[in-house]
């Protein structure tokens, strides 16, 4: 989901965004309708209108959310490797 969310912001467009990640519009919009009710404010904005004026945006929330986990998973990163590296001297 979070390269749904990065993949919209860079694009502006929902169908864009599902096109480059290889899904169809329908399930990438289903991932926002989800994300967009399991958080207390809404993550991603849609405009409909088509490809002239339609869009989609992140909220200020979506940005947020994003963040946090990019932040996640870099601390997660961080700490494998850390212990991936204290496992590797103990090996034989």
């Amino acid at each position: 989901m979070a390269q749904l969310l990065e993949t919209i912001g860079r694009t502006g467009s929902l169908r864009v965004a599902a096109d480059e990640l290889k899904m169809s519009y329908m399930h990438a919009w289903g991932l926002v309708g989800t994300m967009n009710r399991g958080f207390r404010d809404p993550l991603v904005e849609l405009s409909r209108g088509g490809a002239v004026r339609g869009g989609a945006r992140l909220t200020a929330r979506g940005e947020e959310v994003l963040g946090l986990y990019r932040e996640m998973e870099a601390e997660a990163r961080r700490a494998v490797a850390s212990r991936w590296r204290r496992l590797r001297r103990l090996l034989s």
